[in-house]
């Protein structure tokens, strides 16, 4: 009986893409990324919001639209085991894979079901990024971001001030007071994200955008202003961020 169930087991394992997860059980780390055992994969195709995140809505408020993209995925997916063919690492981000993600027994990816939604941007660049329909219909539809007004995910993270304002309630006359709104001095921390992030011009040197704060450092209390909020250092590390070298264990610093 062992032999015959161990047979069974190689014999399914055979058959299964060498480049295809398993379904299992999703962890999701934010709109765009999600976690399958120890794999983190990035959606593909996709430009999707980092949950700190800000858009405005079609009354010119505020609204947390990193965070709510991040629970419609989660909603999509529900209970529902989750697979991934891995199309490669992520080359915007160490340590993660590229993923088209789908729920067990759909052949819909996860990606083209966000950007139908209007809660993610098609890349057209991307070798899966065919979703242009489907971002038409939901900017027609106003779906989602497009209710509003925001600036592409990607614009966000790179605090490109100046990117193109998307939606369908971008007022020409409000321009710099939806910029100021998006991009705000001191942006609010979500909820379980409290590592600091500053964008910096000495961490180029190691080929970094920025630096993050954790409350462990002794320049965490002073950093009052900071530029972005992550969840956790593998967060901070895969947006293009360092870790604050007064955050290291004395003696082992560099």
């Amino acid at each position: 009986m062992r032999f015959r169930l161990s047979l069974v087991a190689t014999l399914l394992l055979t058959c299964l893409p060498a480049n295809s997860s398993l379904a299992a059980a999703a962890i999701v780390k934010d709109a765009g990324t999600i976690q399958l055992g120890n794999t983190v994969y990035r959606l593909d195709g996709i430009d999707a919001p980092t949950v700190d995140q800000l858009c405005t809505d079609e009354h010119a408020d505020v609204w947390t639209c990193g965070i709510e993209a991040r629970d419609q995925l989660t909603k999509l997916i529900g209970d529902k085991p989750v697979h991934c063919d891995d199309i490669g690492a992520d080359s915007t981000a160490k340590k993660r894979r590229l993923g088209v993600c789908k729920l067990e027994g759909d052949t819909t990816s996860l990606s083209q079901l966000l950007v139908r939604r209007g809660y993610a941007l098609n890349v057209e660049a991307s070798a899966s990024g065919r979703f242009q329909p489907d971002e038409g219909a939901a900017k027609d539809g106003r779906a989602g971001l497009w209710r509003g007004c925001f600036v592409a995910p990607h614009d966000f993270r790179r605090d490109k001030k100046d990117g193109p304002l998307l939606g369908a309630s971008c007022p020409t006359e409000r321009d710099q007071q939806i910029r100021d709104a998006l991009f705000p001095g001191h942006p609010p921390m979500p909820a379980g994200c409290n590592i600091k992030g500053k964008y910096a011009v000495r961490a180029r040197v190691t080929g970094n955008i920025g630096i993050y704060h954790l409350q462990t450092c002794r320049s965490y209390p002073g950093l009052t202003s900071p530029d972005r909020w992550f969840c956790s250092e593998e967060d901070a590390q895969a947006a293009g961020f360092r870790r604050a070298y007064n955050c290291r264990p004395a003696g082992k610093g560099k």
